[in-house]
């Protein structure tokens, strides 16, 4: 049982991945304020957990049933988005992606999606919540969601403390881990794609 608490730990924070979501939300690190920032990640944080409870407590059937659509056919537009965002990543660089669009009280929407809820974080909540009683599932959604918050918080604290002292450092870490970031997330693009349409032939 502890194996499994574990195992949907480590599916979860991969997909979040605070290291990688920096580089999505740079634009915001760079152009907010600290304060801005930590209140408008804590509530899309918020925002998200109740997402993925909500999907991890009605599993598949959210889709079929609810939704009257395929999951398949998710896993196919979630793809296309991250195609998009690879696209953008490789060619226009990060602050496209990652940049602020409108009042800062709208932080925390633009921060829960798509940045924390998407395809591959609601598929791990209903993964989840198949694999785990639901105080399992409360409390480990809970655990990641709070370590990613920390995480980002004191990047973006590290951001602004070393950013006149190694600006070039700083840079280069972006570019770099942001560019190779591109290819990673074009990969999953395409498994997601091809996944979602495999699942709607085998059930034609």
């Amino acid at each position: 049982m502890f194996t499994t608490y574990i195992h949907s730990f480590a599916l979860f924070f991969s997909l979040l991945n605070p290291f990688l979501m920096s580089i999505y939300m740079i634009g915001m690190i760079r152009n907010s304020e600290a304060k801005t920032f930590n209140k408008a990640l804590i509530q899309g944080s918020l925002i998200a957990y109740l997402v993925f409870l909500f999907f991890a407590w009605g599993g598949e059937a959210v889709f079929n049933r609810y939704l009257n659509v395929r999951f398949e056919s998710f896993q196919i537009f979630g793809g296309i988005i991250f195609l998009v965002i690879g696209y953008r990543y490789v060619f226009q660089g990060a602050d496209t992606i990652g940049e602020i669009r409108g009042a800062p009280e709208h932080l925390a929407t633009q921060i829960a999606m798509p940045f924390m809820i998407g395809p591959g974080t609601i598929g791990a909540a209903v993964i989840t919540g198949m694999n785990l009683p639901i105080l399992g599932v409360v409390a480990t959604i809970a655990v990641t969601l709070f370590l990613t918050c920390s995480i980002l918080i004191l990047m973006k604290y590290a951001h602004d403390n070393l950013r006149d002292k190694h600006a070039k450092y700083i840079d280069y870490y972006f570019d770099i881990v942001g560019r190779l970031s591109a290819l990673l997330i074009g990969t999953i693009a395409i498994d997601m794609i091809v996944n979602g349409t495999m699942g709607l032939i085998q059930a034609a």
